[in-house]
């Protein structure tokens, strides 16, 4: 069994300017609906659309939100309508101090850790959700490693419908409470995050009416991420960088950052130039990397084992499109330790005031690194993805930082201290 969604219980305009799915491999093609598989090849499915002639001005005479693009999302044109958590531009962030701690002439953050739950997958759950609301759902759930638990849930508890979110037994606390604050179903299996997932899958094939963000309703969620790129153009008078560096787990978000900035061109919104893509990976759980580095053309399955567990996905599902844009692109996908994650989680903090999760710390410390291997062009614009709060995994820098001193109350001791 499956969402129960029949062409004929579906309004008309429900997705917008979206007009099928199409299978990325073998390029079948079928109606929209809540599928994720190709039924000739079982390759993943991606969302298709006939685009009208937008301009700038129409997209900024919008929301302050990701409904400012809802032209060229698979969502109705009256989605503001609709309760949701309205997630969306955030701030680009020029970083000149880390641009110079890094070497770095013009260097910017597209700080996503501003977000209702301070992540960006309230991007990709507000597409699943409006899905989910035109498939008649009646459950709203996900396998998730913790950000997109909390994303689901709250946006579940905004629009009223029942939330189920399935998390590893050994997520982070923070992860844990900032889900469990939302709803009473949160569920912990033993496992890492590809033994949710799978569990999922198999919920999603029995159980009517259930909505997966990121299974059975999965290409309607993916293209929440291309408004990242979509901003961030904007965000940059209208142009792309030079260079982007992102955050890779399933690497869905960055083959739709890739995705976004085509449509752009193809729009006309943007002028054409070419820009590299770089994928960013924690050692413990780096299977793009490996296989970028050792010229693979797919990615053999890792258990994870690191602290950046948002991003401590074994098996990707979108990883051979990440090798593919990064080389095409003349990019590439690094990866580095835990104790570089940490580092550069601090590193961010004190240089450009932004606390940012382990995620994030992987993305800023994997820029370091293309640096100083020379892999990535310091002269050139060049943006990096911070995709979440540091608030969530504090325990990463618990150990890292601590009072300068403790000393008595006076001025004395503060002397002897040596602060000044």
């Amino acid at each position: 069994m499956s969402i129960t969604a029949e062409a004929s219980t579906i309004r008309a305009g429900a997705f917008g300017n979206a007009v099928e799915l199409i299978c990325r491999e073998c390029g079948t093609t079928r109606e929209l609906g809540p599928h994720y598989a190709c039924h000739e090849c079982f390759g993943p499915l991606e969302i298709t659309y006939d685009f009208p002639d937008i301009t700038r001005e129409q997209i900024e005479a919008g929301p302050a939100n990701i409904w400012r693009y809802k032209a060229l999302l698979p969502v109705p044109d009256d989605i503001e309508l609709s309760p949701n958590l309205e997630p969306g531009f955030t701030r680009l962030l020029k970083a000149n101090n880390l641009g110079a701690e890094l070497g770095i002439k013009n260097l910017w953050v597209k700080d996503d850790s501003t977000n209702p739950t301070n992540s960006f997958k309230d991007r990709v759950v507000a597409c699943a959700l409006s899905a989910a609301r035109e498939f008649h759902s009646k459950v709203f759930a996900c396998p998730s490693t913790g950000n997109l638990a909390n994303a689901v849930a709250a946006a579940g508890a905004r629009a009223g419908i029942k939330t189920v979110v399935f998390i590893p037994s050994n997520l982070e606390t923070p992860k844990v409470i900032n889900s469990a604050v939302y709803t009473e179903n949160l569920v912990a299996v033993e496992g890492n995050y590809d033994d949710v997932n799978k569990l999922a899958s198999e919920i999603a094939g029995e159980e009517d009416g259930w909505a997966f963000v990121n299974v059975n309703v999965r290409p309607f969620y993916a293209e929440g991420s291309k408004t990242l790129g979509y901003e961030i153009a904007e965000q940059l008078g209208w142009r792309l960088p030079d260079q982007i560096v992102i955050p890779v787990a399933s690497g869905s978000q960055l083959t739709k950052v890739h995705k976004a900035f085509q449509e752009l061109i193809k729009l006309g919104l943007v002028d054409d130039k070419p820009y590299k893509v770089f994928g960013a990976q924690a050692t413990g759980c780096s299977p793009v990397s490996e296989a970028f580095r050792e010229g693979w053309d797919a990615c053999r399955p890792q258990k994870p084992d690191t602290i950046a567990k948002s991003l401590a996905i074994g098996n990707p599902a979108d990883g051979i499109y990440v090798l593919d844009i990064c080389r095409d692109t003349g990019g590439a996908v690094a990866d580095i330790s835990d104790d570089e994650v940490r580092e550069a989680i601090v590193l961010l903090a004190r240089t450009e005031g932004i606390f940012t999760e382990t995620a994030g710390g992987t993305t800023v410390g994997v820029l370091k690194k293309l640096v100083e291997t020379g892999l990535l062009d310091t002269d050139l614009e060049t943006v990096v993805i911070n995709t979440g709060h540091g608030l969530k995994t504090l325990d990463a820098v618990s150990e890292l930082v601590r009072p300068a001193a403790t000393i008595a109350p006076t001025y004395d001791a503060f002397v002897a201290a040596g602060i000044a």
